[in-house]
């Protein structure tokens, strides 16, 4: 069974992931070596390598592996980052950037998914990430300024206030704009304060909790 899924992680990453430009060498190494299946709902184990978002439930899901790939290949991160993760979801894209090397914070205003993806790391013996269960659009602060800062839910536009806690040279990963079609993006800070913004691909990611639309109308 192992060796079925070991195999299964390498074709996901060789068949989907590396065909969708995503060709860093430790970034292919992190989606081959963390264990995909561990963090998927145990309905969608055998489904975890599969070209599809997986359900976690409270509307949200975890990206594709391909999404998730170039997420974690445009943002950077080498081994001392520090990392914010907001949406910790299953905890996946966490543990990838442990395995990068980085330091990570990761919170989710969901606190059933902050208390599992805390076991799932625990029991893969993963101690560079902490977990926390927060609102990174209303009350929270890091009280510090981060390399990277990944958002995995979407939002009509990328929350400024996420944009003080990077650290001048740092990056954004985010997805904004409606369904059906959004824009996942990269914003970096130069070191005299201003924004350069990439856009990397089409996608439709539910909301971030708390990240309203704005008021439609009726008629």
């Amino acid at each position: 069974m192992s060796l079925n899924l070991e195999q299964a992680r390498i074709n996901m990453v060789e068949q989907q992931v590396r065909t969708w430009e995503v060709l860093d060498p430790q970034v292919l190494e992190a989606l081959r070596e963390v264990p995909r299946e561990d963090f998927a709902p145990s309905d969608y184990r055998r489904m975890a390598f599969s070209d599809l978002r997986i359900p976690l439930g409270q509307g949200q899901v975890m990206m594709k592996p391909i999404e998730e790939g170039r997420m974690l290949q445009t943002l950077e991160v080498q081994p001392g980052h520090r990392v914010l993760e907001i949406g910790t979801g299953s905890g996946f894209t966490a543990a990838c950037f442990a395995h990068l090397g980085a330091s990570v914070l990761s919170i989710d205003i969901v606190e059933a998914f902050t208390e599992r993806a805390q076991r799932r790391l625990k029991r893969l013996s993963i101690d560079s990430v902490e977990v926390r269960h927060a609102d990174a659009l209303s009350d929270f602060e890091p009280g510090e300024q981060f390399d990277a800062i990944a958002i995995t839910g979407s939002a009509a536009q990328v929350p400024e206030r996420v944009l003080r806690w990077v650290k001048p040279g740092g990056r954004v990963f985010a997805v904004r704009g409606y369904s059906p079609v959004m824009e996942a993006v990269t914003l970096t800070r130069s070191e005299h304060d201003h924004w350069r913004t990439e856009s990397l691909f089409d996608t439709d990611l539910p909301r971030l909790a708390g990240a309203e639309d704005r008021p439609q109308f009726e008629f």
